[in-house]
């Protein structure tokens, strides 16, 4: 059997849906594309766009989860992609406050959301 797919989103859990939102508006320009609340108000979905590409990252808010969520040694994390002068861009997270790992050798930086979830920030490649 030969199976297609595409990825569709990921989830990540968060502790605050709001300050969550702004920091992926702030740090990598995503927006609110949808959202669910849940009919017993347990949980709240807010689903980020790129707005290029059909792929969401999806927040989930469990409102009575109580303390940090368990990330095991972040070797699981998003990678994104930016556009424009890297240098820059780079320079604006770290006022931001949020690079938690470079390594400069290989190009490459992290970032860390509000729920510490690493985020590794590369350039777009250049056509070869």
């Amino acid at each position: 059997m030969e199976i297609k797919s595409h990825f569709d989103h990921f989830n990540i859990n968060v502790q605050d849906i709001d300050r969550s939102i702004d920091f992926y508006h702030k740090a990598l320009g995503l927006s609110e594309h949808h959202r669910h609340e849940s009919s017993d108000g347990s949980f709240t979905l807010v689903y980020l766009t790129d707005n290029s590409s059909s792929f969401l990252l999806e927040l989930t808010c469990l409102h009575q989860h109580e303390g940090t969520y368990e990330l095991g040694d972040n070797e699981s994390h998003l990678c994104f992609r930016v556009e424009g002068d890297y240098a820059a861009i780079r320079e604006y997270h770290r006022q931001l406050g949020c690079i938690c790992f470079e390594n400069k050798a290989m190009g490459l930086y992290f970032i860390h959301d509000p729920d510490d979830y690493w985020i590794e920030i590369l350039p777009v490649k250049q056509p070869e």
